[in-house]
């Protein structure tokens, strides 16, 4: 063994910071972006916001097969940069390209967002945050395993929240918008009256108050009657409070304590966060020819150029060699960005689009009528990579005549096809055990067995543990409880 010199050629991934900040372009949501922009535009002198642009940009599509017709006058036409790094070497691990810089596939359950692009932390980053309450209850939503379509429903509940925990939005409403059934809505706002804190979700104080006491197991017919009276027990009223709750005075008083113990405002102790409208990226609407149209919010697009003139009148009198390497720097930098704001713009409009097209049934008919869809369909049929796609659903906002809904609630699980054909959403079946078993004759109560056997006569390939499941996620008892109930005459 000696010491020698030898040369070997390979290839290698070189993430420059121009690439790294194409990439982190693609998950920040409109509002970052705009903080970026605007610390670009404080650095860079020769960028400068496009006021009033004449031409704006064509980004509206119709959904059909046609190309995208996005033009920019901010800088010379090129071809689109490619700036997904699992499509610039896919083979590379996940330990490889986190060291090369490149951030992992996202998680739902822990969608989050770039705020720095520097290597270490700000000092904003490093302090303790409250969590807010709708956060708080997103996390249990998540959590509790629900479907796709309670999970929208859940999302739009938790938007009608206010500051004390109280959900002011009307459920006939929220089910007319979301184009679900009511009894939905309903059910799952009773699954998340069951979240933490106790009582929250609830639509009055008498609400609030009764969530607290069937926690406790104090919710008896005296304490009931005493929730419905809570107006007279302001106005001081004790002897017929004694008569209508049919206890002695004492026991009223001692009633009267346990709810005072009680939290009228449970939304109370967590942080108001930082209060912000979302603005959504994308709006999609129904055209004259039947058509849904898909268009980017030219409101939440920063526009910047580089200002040439300026550029080529201060190179002029640069004569130090700092002087050049700067303005140069500068004009990379300007050049990278414009051409990184076009390509995001273009992959943001280009997976919206593919998602109308797939959900369009949600846009016609409602909630219910979700397909299933997960990141690989959308990225195979855009040719893009699923890591793309995931960055681009998150944290954006569609907004359609159903209300406002992130990107990511499109996705839904599905259930193979028992003869091979297209897949069913697990939502629609859900639905289908909802139906066999409150169809269920009271001689003949159906096992989850005999569902499945039902639901592969009638194409779908679903195991026993599956129905299991989904049976119990809607709230319904076992074949041998329902015989018990039945025999019993509950």
């Amino acid at each position: 063994m000696i010491p020698r010199l030898e040369l070997r050629q390979g290839q290698a991934l070189v993430m420059t910071p121009q690439l790294q900040q194409a990439i982190k372009l693609l998950q920040l949501s409109n509002f970052e972006l705009q903080e970026f922009v605007e610390a670009e535009l404080e650095r860079n002198p020769l960028l400068e916001r496009e006021e009033n642009p004449i031409d704006a940009p064509k980004v509206a599509d119709s959904g059909d097969a046609k190309a995208l017709d996005f033009e920019s006058n901010a800088a010379p036409q090129e071809p689109a940069l490619d700036v997904e790094i699992a499509d610039i070497a896919p083979d590379l691990s996940s330990s490889e390209l986190a060291e090369a810089g490149a951030a992992p596939l996202q998680d739902w359950s822990k969608v989050s967002s770039g705020k720095n692009f520097d290597d270490l932390p700000g000092l904003e980053e490093t302090l303790a945050s409250d969590i807010t309450l709708a956060e708080h209850l997103d996390a249990q939503l998540t959590e509790a395993g629900v479907s796709a379509t309670e999970r929208m429903i859940g999302a739009a509940l938790i938007d009608q929240i206010d500051d004390w925990g109280y959900m002011r939005g009307d459920v006939r409403e929220i089910a007319r918008q979301l184009g679900a059934e009511e009894a939905d809505v309903a059910r799952v706002l009773t699954l998340m009256q069951g979240f933490e804190p106790t009582g929250v979700m609830a639509r009055d104080i008498p609400e609030c108050l009764t969530l607290q006491l069937k926690e406790r197991g104090r919710f008896d017919p005296a304490m009931e009657a005493l929730i419905q009276n809570l107006d007279l027990l302001a106005k001081s009223q004790m002897e017929r409070l004694q008569v209508i709750c049919g206890v002695d005075r004492d026991d009223l008083i001692d009633m009267i304590g346990e709810v005072r113990a009680l939290t009228p405002k449970p939304g109370a102790g967590f942080g108001a966060g930082v209060t912000q409208t979302v603005a959504p990226d994308v709006y999609v609407r129904l055209g004259q020819d039947g058509a849904w149209h898909v268009e980017l919010n030219a409101d939440t697009m920063p526009r910047v150029l580089m200002n040439q003139r300026y550029y080529a009148t201060v190179s002029k009198g640069a004569v130090r060699e700092a002087d050049k390497l700067f303005l140069s720097e500068c004009a990379a930098n300007a050049s990278w960005l414009v051409k990184s704001l076009d390509q995001r713009a273009r992959t943001i409009l280009k997976v919206a689009r593919e998602i109308v097209r797939q959900q369009d049934a949600f846009f016609v008919h409602g909630v219910s009528q979700l397909r299933p869809l997960n990141l690989k369909t959308v990225a195979a049929a855009i040719e893009m990579h699923e890591s793309t796609v995931s960055r681009v659903t998150s944290n954006k906002y569609l907004s359609c005549a159903r209300g406002l809904f992130e990107l990511k609630y499109f996705f839904t699980a599905s259930i193979n096809a028992a003869d091979g054909g297209e897949a069913h959403s697990a939502e629609a079946v859900r639905h289908q055990i909802k139906g066999l078993i409150e169809a269920e004759a009271p001689e003949d109560i159906l096992s989850d067995d005999r569902i499945v056997e039902i639901l592969l006569e009638q194409g779908v390939d679903i195991a026993r543990r599956t129905v299991a499941k989904y049976r119990e996620s809607l709230r319904i008892p076992s074949s041998v409880e329902r015989k018990r109930k039945l025999a019993s005459g509950i």
